[in-house]
């Protein structure tokens, strides 16, 4: 069992990274709230990880926090919620899924790719009382600190990326396309940026 690793970040293309951990390089899937909060290429990352099999696959999940694995670990035993699944609803933070689930907002949930309304009512059902302890405070170790950026990427390199990153989550290609353009600005600086201005005009 993989629960961490420390290493030099190689390669981010939302969901995936790619980690090189003495010589070896590992491939991770992540949520999106862990991109967000990833360094640039070249520096030094802690990821808190859980590992995956199944007849078809065997993947490794990278997470920021502890705490974020954990809501994955939670999610991942929901029946029908898969690890994909998972880290497609992780697109919403721990605190905004804890709200769904508190509020009983099906609707929000049914607006994460894969997730329709029986699902959503599941989630709620199995994870209302699961939640209802769940804490706002961070644990595990802390991310490390982001390197500067060397150069603004074009737009069209922005758009690409953010779009490719929604698609991986499950999105439709048009309506990745159209958030991501709804989403940009000239002040828009990385991808993770527009992909979370992207997602936020998607989710409620």
């Amino acid at each position: 069992m993989i629960g961490r690793i420390k290493g030099i970040l190689l390669e981010k293309q939302a969901p995936e990274l790619l980690v090189d951990v003495g010589g070896v390089a590992y491939e991770l899937q992540a949520p999106m709230t862990t991109c967000f909060q990833l360094p640039e290429v070249g520096a030094s990352v802690t990821l808190h990880t859980h590992f995956a099999v199944s007849e078809s696959a065997q993947q490794l999940f990278g997470f920021i926090s502890r705490r974020d694995r954990d809501l994955f670990r939670l999610l991942i035993k929901v029946n029908g919620v898969g690890p994909k699944m998972a880290v497609a609803i992780l697109s919403l933070d721990a605190d905004e899924l804890v709200a769904c689930v508190r509020d009983d907002n099906v609707t929000a949930l049914t607006r994460v790719p894969g997730v329709g309304k029986k699902t959503a009512e599941r989630l709620i059902v199995d994870l209302r009382d699961r939640l209802k302890a769940w804490s706002g405070a961070e644990s595990g170790v802390a991310p490390e600190p982001a390197a500067g950026v060397s150069g603004m990427p074009s737009k069209n390199a922005l758009l690409a990326e953010a779009e490719s990153a929604l698609v991986a989550l499950g999105y439709k290609p048009v309506e990745a396309s159209k958030a991501v353009s709804r989403a940009y600005s000239d002040e828009t600086g990385s991808a993770e940026e527009l992909i979370r201005d992207a997602l936020k005009s998607m989710l409620p």
